[in-house]
């Protein structure tokens, strides 16, 4: 499957500079021996579709004989959305359920009523040093969802479908993108795409979906005369067609989807329409309230 990489002349501008609506940086912070960028929530935009959350994880190659080791904690109201380029990461939750997770590959937990969970470095990898690159995601639940029964699924790299065309490839991770679909269910239409391009190619963003956004992870693209770089997340206004052109090799991840019904409060790990409910989280993690992880004995306290 695939489509034709060189922007379309008779299309007309499809790069208009009033498609941007802004272009956001995300702040990088050490979290002992690996790098993380924050692209969601930031002051200027809480939310792209139903994504609340946005991290960049690495690429960073940690000391031999450490690992990344986040210990349990717990989450409600939303899925997190954890897709590798390199490296690898154990997932243990109070489901239950033990699932590696490689690059290409997703592991997409839906939190519901309330989920604990651990990430941690495989024990094989740690002698020599592991390593990580990778993004995490949460997608905010519909409010007629977020009282869900708990669940977890995961897709292998081969499950997922990829689009080839001429200096460009798109791993369609979650949603519908240049015809193809992938296997993931998500509660509300979302978006979320792999994107590499050699330089000089371009790739078309639709307008399937009401919100859109393009997170530049390495390399530059050009919209209407003007170039971002790594760290850049681009926020494109509602309906218009664009074309994302790359100056030098790039790759890219491209999120969104329709946008939440109504507003949502953060706090730490959880996410509600409700502050009340914000509220009777914390002190249910607080009171151990909470399954907990099968094998698992610690925990990350409940922040001050």
């Amino acid at each position: 499957m695939s489509w034709h990489a060189t922007p379309d002349p008779e299309a007309g501008d499809m790069t208009a500079c009033d498609a941007l609506e802004m272009a956001i940086l995300a702040p990088s912070k050490d979290l002992g021996g690996f790098e993380v960028r924050r692209a969601l929530p930031t002051a200027k935009r809480r939310l792209v579709g139903p994504f609340i959350f946005l991290d960049q994880m690495g690429p960073s190659v940690l000391a031999p004989g450490t690992g990344v080791d986040v210990r349990p904690h717990p989450h409600i109201g939303l899925s997190t959305l954890t897709y590798l380029f390199d490296g690898a990461m154990m997932h243990r939750d109070s489901l239950g359920i033990v699932q590696k997770i490689k690059p290409g590959e997703v592991n997409f937990m839906m939190a519901g009523r309330g989920i604990v969970h651990s990430e941690r470095s495989p024990l094989e990898d740690r002698p020599d040093g592991p390593r990580l690159y990778g993004l995490q995601a949460w997608v905010a639940s519909p409010s007629e969802n977020e009282e869900d029964a708990p669940a977890f699924v995961h897709h292998s790299g081969d499950e997922q479908p990829v689009v080839h065309d001429t200096g460009a490839r798109v791993r369609v991770i979650a949603g519908t993108m240049l015809g193809a679909t992938a296997p993931l269910k998500t509660l509300s239409p979302t978006i979320f795409a792999d994107v590499a391009l050699a330089a000089g190619a371009a790739v078309p963003l639709d307008d399937t979906y009401e919100e859109r956004a393009v997170y530049v992870l390495k390399g530059e693209v050009a919209i209407a005369g003007q170039t971002f770089g790594p760290g850049q997340l681009l926020v494109f206004r509602p309906g218009d067609r664009i074309s994302i052109r790359a100056t030098e090799d790039t790759r890219l991840a491209i999120i969104g989807g329709d946008a939440l019904d109504g507003k949502r409060y953060i706090w730490w790990n959880f996410v509600s329409s409700r502050q009340d409910r914000i509220e009777q989280a914390k002190h249910e993690w607080a009171t151990a309230k909470f399954d907990i992880v099968p094998g698992e004995t610690e925990f990350i306290p409940l922040p001050a």
